[in-house]
């Protein structure tokens, strides 16, 4: 087995910064020189971009094709402008954006990449490097499976470059694509924070800011044990928003007047961030009336984008006077355009506050003097619970820019009493490992047999979850540099998928899309194009003539249930009647296909709840010519950044069912020139 090999640190200078390069960043950059998969493990803001734009400068140097993957779209735009500027010859395919997919380096999110991979995309054949950010996003229980699967399906001739927050597996992931791809990945890691961090605590209704970690970084019982004192009998939980409202009014009071902004406010909730930001109607962190007129400046070249008439919508309107004031919000229900504007005033300065959701910590370079959690607690789409230490990791990492503050300043609310070992283990508590999140679908399956019948079980022997089991088995999992048995869990999950993978197989049998040979039939040919949604599903309904009889606005709308999935942050009119029937329909297809399922012991997410028909009337209302301001008006409930999010999603997935439609049309074209090649015989 290849290992992690020892390489010079001096190397070639490819691109050149006007800084000191950090020992870590050196040794990352000599790796890539030696043309060797490094994976760099640093915290928030350490510097790992360094890393990645290096990787891309020598690329383009050797006239290698290169490919920066990121877990979200906002970082992919992000990163796409910097490169942009920096490097000039760089693409950006995000599913539902595709700019110059011919240069050079190509931005994109990694479920593009996977994409790419299934299809044997001849940017693949090209490709010498891939740069994965935010690589420890592979343990996300939702989305982490599409990492694994990217990884796993690579060339081996393809070199990586992994950056990631701290891992405390950091060894056992390194091993796993050493074995995988029989090449050397080094691992360079470093707990060095370019700017330390001081940890506060502010108990809700009370006046008083208490620091928890002393200098030494140990938690301080005692100092803590003081602040939940302040919560008195009177104090109910769940706190009442009054009150916690004044208490985020009141730090923040605090964090100006000691000259600690600016200041990322984190909420996990979007009606939240907007809430507060509306409340501090007192607060203006922006006297200077040329630095206003600056503020107004920047934002109307950014909404000259948008039509006269969009304009003037209730959400554009009401974030100006915010901004002028130095006050922010940033969450994934505004407009494309308004998330832009505001990290480029963040970025630049102007914004004092800004209220976020924990999206904004994903990747995006926005550090902040100060950062304040709202809560302890978040909902995770399942229930409530307390955020981990490795999401107060990520999110107080943002606190310290580098070479601007002596320290970061981390402030949260506690808003209910909880014990000291608990706050221990969230302040203090390392980050959270790597584990696998590998999962089996359909998409994968059908994909896997239409590659080149691979066997879809030797996908399962390549995985992270496989490697994960092995080292259990065998007793030489590492945590931390201590011997340590890994979670017996991944031995009984690896099982418990090996039964699954032979249930599904029987489903895509039974419903006709594989024979029991492995070889696809039409529907299993058309469903391998079908990623944005549930490729069983939509495909049932396809052959099945649903649409039939449906104009081209009620299609789009029963299509917007497949891609539109609200949280229930606001409530819902009801159906409209003429949709009614159609989404009945499809509902019951879905319990079918549940049931199919169930047959072969297959838990999946699909249920028939799970088509949320909330933005039906709002695509019809698009298609039949409805303007963007009439529709938010008539569904003023709706973030208006959803809509357009939900019209994008559904421009992806129309143009998924039409290439599915393509394929289709190519195999009917075959066939026919087959016979037509019988017949001369």
């Amino acid at each position: 087995m290849i290992f992690y090999t020892t390489v010079p640190q001096e190397f070639r200078k490819a691109k050149v910064f006007p800084f000191v390069l950090d020992v870590f960043q050196k040794k990352a950059i000599s790796c890539i020189e030696a043309n060797q998969s490094v994976l760099v493990a640093a915290h928030t803001s350490a510097g790992k971009t360094v890393v990645a734009e290096y990787a891309i400068a020598l690329a383009l140097k050797k006239k290698m094709r290169i490919i920066y993957t990121s877990p979200i779209k906002a970082l992919s735009n992000q990163k796409f402008r910097d490169f942009q500027n920096e490097f000039g010859d760089v693409g950006l395919m995000t599913g539902d954006v595709t700019i110059k997919p011919d240069a050079s380096c190509i931005v994109m999110t990694t479920e593009v990449l996977r994409s790419m991979l299934y299809r044997g995309s001849e940017i693949m054949l090209e490709t010498g490097w891939i740069i994965f950010d935010e690589v420890h996003y592979m343990r996300d229980k939702d989305r982490g499976f599409v990492w694994e699967e990217s990884i796993t399906l690579l060339n081996d001739r393809i070199k990586c470059v992994f950056l990631s927050a701290t891992l405390p597996n950091y060894n056992e992931f390194a091993s796993w694509f050493c074995v995988l791809h029989n090449q050397p990945c080094n691992v360079v890691c470093t707990d060095y924070r370019p700017t330390p961090l001081r940890h506060f605590v502010h108990p809700v209704g009370s006046d008083g800011i208490y620091e928890v970690v002393g200098n030494d970084g140990v938690f301080c019982k005692n100092k803590f044990d003081d602040a939940m004192k302040c919560f008195s009998d009177s104090i109910v939980t769940p706190t009442p928003k009054k009150l916690k409202l004044n208490s985020v009014l009141s730090v923040l009071k605090t964090v100006h007047e000691k000259n600690l902004m600016p200041c990322i406010v984190f909420s996990f909730s979007r009606k939240e961030c907007e809430d507060y930001a509306n409340s501090m109607t007192t607060f203006d962190f922006v006297p200077d009336e040329n630095i206003k007129q600056n503020i107004d400046n920047i934002f109307l070249e950014a909404v000259k984008t948008l039509s006269e008439t969009d304009r003037n919508l209730p959400q554009v309107k009401g974030i100006l006077p915010c901004l002028l004031r130095g006050i922010g919000v940033h969450h994934s229900g505004l407009l494309p355009v308004l998330k832009e504007v505001t990290e480029i005033l963040f970025s630049q300065g102007y914004i004092k506050v800004l209220f976020a959701t924990e999206t904004f910590a994903i990747g995006l370079n926005m550090p902040a003097r100060t950062v304040v959690f709202t809560s302890c607690r978040k909902f995770d789409g399942t229930e409530y619970r307390s955020i981990s230490s490795g999401e107060y990791i990520q999110m107080s990492g943002r606190a310290g820019r580098r070479g601007k503050d002596k320290n970061g300043i981390v402030i949260l609310l506690c808003d209910e009493i909880f014990n000291s070992e608990t706050a221990k283990n969230l302040i203090n508590g390392g980050a959270d490992p790597l584990n696998s999140q590998f999962r089996l679908t359909y998409n994968m399956i059908l994909n896997l047999l239409r590659a080149d019948g691979t066997d879809p079980s030797s996908m399962l022997k390549k995985s992270f979850l496989y490697f994960q089991k092995e080292f259990t088995l065998s007793g030489m999992y590492q945590l931390q540099g201590n011997t340590k048995l890994a979670d017996e869990s991944v031995i009984d999950r690896y099982q418990i998928l090996l039964n699954e993978l032979e249930g599904r197989q029987r489903v895509l049998q039974q419903l006709q899309f594989c024979s029991k040979e492995g070889f696809l039939m039409p529907k299993g040919k058309f469903a391998c194009v079908i990623s944005a949604t549930d490729e069983l599903l939509l495909t049932e309904i396809i052959f099945d003539n649903f649409f039939r009889g449906l104009d081209v606005a009620k299609s789009a709308a029963l299509l917007s249930c497949f891609v539109c999935h609200e949280t229930n942050e606001y409530e819902y009119s009801e159906i409209p009647e003429m949709f009614i029937e159609c989404y009945q329909k499809l509902q019951e297809k879905a319990k079918k296909i549940v049931e199919a399922s169930k047959e072969y012991s297959i838990e999946i997410d699909m249920d028939v709840n799970s088509f949320q028909p909330h933005m039906m009337k709002v695509v019809y209302s698009w298609i039949q010519g409805e303007s963007f301001g009439e529709i938010c008006s008539e569904n003023s409930q709706i973030f208006e950044g959803n809509i357009i999010l939900c019209l994008r999603r559904l421009e992806e997935l129309l143009r998924q069912v039409i290439a599915g439609i393509l394929v289709m049309q190519h195999e009917e074209e075959m066939k026919n020139n087959l016979k037509q090649v019988d017949q001369k015989r």
